[in-house]
């Protein structure tokens, strides 16, 4: 590192989003993801989407047993 930075012409703010939606990457083991995207393709489904569809039952039946 520099011991010191010039901001002098920095702008506060120049990447700011306001509304910007944060989509986090996850990461599967291979054999889980490969397990998955065998089983989304033969449902003919993106594998975001069965993704998303189980963990959905997930959460479902978690809430059901509160």
């Amino acid at each position: 590192m520099k011991p010191e930075y010039d901001f002098k012409d920095a702008e506060r703010g120049k990447f700011f989003r306001p509304g910007a939606v944060l989509r986090l990457p996850i990461y599967l083991e291979p054999e889980v993801q490969d397990y998955l995207a065998a089983k989304a393709q033969a449902k003919n489904i993106d594998l975001d989407d069965l993704v998303n569809e189980l963990l959905k039952q997930e959460i479902r039946i978690a809430e059901s047993l509160r």
